[in-house]
């Protein structure tokens, strides 16, 4: 259960409990095709070497898709994505692990704004701003109202 669907109050300044992802091959390559970015970097790692890279490494709607999985695992499937800013940082090759991290930067009624960090073995992979709606716990029931 998440911390909304508890009724516990989402406040400026809460952390969300880090995630941690491997980053496998098949991770890269499957999110490379499931959003259809066909350039040979993120699945043909002969390629990806002849074209400066060590390796393949992930694209950026896989780790979008992956930074919005962390904001709505966290805030329950009542959350509502409505703007996902990130910036893309150190590449994501396989055989390291990403780590997630968030902190509320600011509430209004049911809309929270997370500032959220991926870091791996080589640095920040991804920094960006997430505004999530949420189901909000009603003051007299205690239960969550949309």
């Amino acid at each position: 259960m998440s911390p909304v669907e508890s009724g516990v109050p989402v406040r400026v300044g809460d952390e969300l409990p880090p995630l941690t992802l491997p980053i496998t091959r098949l991770l890269i390559v499957s999110g490379a095709i499931a959003s259809r970015d066909y350039q040979d970097v993120h699945h043909d790692a002969v390629a990806a070497v002849e074209k400066g890279s060590p390796d393949i490494f992930m694209n950026i709607l896989t780790t979008n898709g992956l930074v919005g999985r962390y904001i709505t695992d966290h805030f329950g499937p009542g959350a509502v994505l409505r703007k996902v800013a990130i910036r893309l940082g150190a590449p994501n090759y396989p055989g390291d692990t990403m780590v997630l991290t968030g902190t509320v930067s600011q509430v209004e009624g049911d809309t929270v704004q997370v500032k959220v960090t991926g870091t791996n073995g080589i640095g920040r992979h991804v920094t960006g701003t997430v505004t999530v709606t949420v189901a909000v716990a009603t003051a007299d029931s205690g239960e969550a109202a949309a």
